[in-house]
């Protein structure tokens, strides 16, 4: 064994000595500290008592130390015992108890926790930017031509959106075939101008600010999809949670 390996050992035997059999058998001394290990004796530096005592050398061959404590290990173990058992079953509490405030209610694209806590999200997957402004916060991530929009209210992420760069009438029935053969035919909340019947007119009018492509999708889990072609904000695809985006946008409209 090597020094310093010899010291943990030493480190974690004082240790448990003073929880299991508490402090040291020299009057005087409040516990177990300083240590060093050489051959089959154990040697304990007591760390003083409440008076400030200088600190002490004591020293016990460990077949010693364990036939004057044996009896009195033996009546602390059983309190032990249940005190470990509490510390483990909290210990697999916390992680759920943390889960159920910050439920994950879809992982978008296989990276964002819509519903999920934006702080841990940013440290999981660093964005390429972030702006902050009161309760809001927005996390901004490039993927290849397309950008990725994170955004969060008071912690939690209520909206990812996607913005593809390449906006055309092409691109949304790709997008609007892959969705539809997922979660069925949505709704459509489309408005065209009366003199856009067809996909090349449609396209024009949106350019012009005349007509919107917009298309939802509603889920049974706190969130749905919805896919958007307009001039304001392009082509773009979001994934909403439900609750979290009524409440910001009552914080928003309400003026606080």
């Amino acid at each position: 064994m090597t020094q310093k390996a010899g010291e943990k050992t030493s480190q974690a035997v004082c240790l448990l000595t003073e929880i299991a059999l508490g402090p040291p058998p020299a009057p005087g001394v409040g516990g177990w500290r300083g240590y060093a290990l050489r051959g089959n004796a154990l040697f304990c530096r007591p760390f003083g008592d409440a008076f400030g005592s200088p600190w002490r050398q004591a020293a016990m061959t460990r077949q010693r130390l364990h036939e004057l404590r044996a009896p009195r290990l033996r009546r602390r173990l059983p309190r032990a015992v249940p005190n470990l058992r509490a510390l483990l079953l909290l210990a697999l509490l916390l992680p759920a108890v943390a889960g159920a405030r910050t439920p994950c209610l879809k992982l978008v694209f296989n990276r964002y926790c819509l519903g999920g806590d934006v702080d841990v999200l940013a440290q999981q997957v660093p964005p390429d930017l972030r702006h902050d402004q009161v309760d809001r916060v927005a996390l901004i991530y490039y993927e290849g031509r397309e950008r990725d929009y994170v955004l969060a209210w008071r912690g939690l992420v209520y909206k990812v959106l996607r913005d593809h760069r390449i906006a055309s009438q092409l691109h949304y029935e790709d997008l609007y075939r892959l969705l539809r053969d997922k979660y069925g035919d949505g709704e459509d909340r489309s408005s065209f101008p009366a003199y856009a019947h067809t996909p090349g007119r449609k396209q024009i009018s949106i350019r012009r600010g005349e007509g919107r492509a917009v298309h939802l999708w509603r889920t049974d889990a706190g969130w749905h999809i919805e896919l958007s072609w307009t001039r304001e904000t392009g082509l773009a695809l979001a994934y909403i949670a439900d609750d979290l985006d009524a409440q910001q946008t009552a914080a928003m409209e309400s003026g606080y």
